[in-house]
């Protein structure tokens, strides 16, 4: 598997991690990482990022770890910790791992920090794989 070649492709056909401004910097088996500046536009009322930002990253980052895999597959489940807020202007950053691959069903967990290392919040999901081949 070209991960760099799949790390672009997630990038460009993904319009809706697009317009959140999400990015896939790296995949690898079984793992991917993907960052997201924060901006004024991702605020809640009380002006700190909404919990949607979080949420999207985090599906971002193990979505494209279960991609490594070279099948599309869809979110099942998810459940997705808030532990503390960033600020506007923060980098987040989502790690994801893969804790068990299935034929059909698959596991991740992921954790999103700051730019300075901070954990903001962790999550787990899990994702089925559909019968369709990613071609690169």
């Amino acid at each position: 598997m070209d991960y760099e070649k799949l790390r672009d492709t997630r990038n460009s056909t993904n319009p809706y991690a697009k317009r959140m401004g999400i990015f896939v910097e790296e995949i690898g088996p079984g793992c991917a990482r993907a960052v997201m500046d924060v901006t004024p536009d991702d605020a809640n009322p009380v002006g700190v990022p909404h919990g949607g930002c979080y949420f999207s990253l985090a599906d971002t980052a193990s979505g494209s770890a279960m991609a490594s895999h070279g099948y599309y597959a869809v979110t099942i489940s998810a459940t997705y910790n808030f532990m503390r807020s960033a600020k506007l202007g923060d980098r987040l950053i989502a790690e994801a791992r893969e804790t068990k691959s299935g034929r059909n069903v698959s596991f991740f967990d992921v954790e999103v920090r700051d730019q300075n290392g901070t954990l903001l919040g962790s999550g787990s999901f899990s994702y089925y794989r559909l019968d369709k081949e990613i071609v690169l």
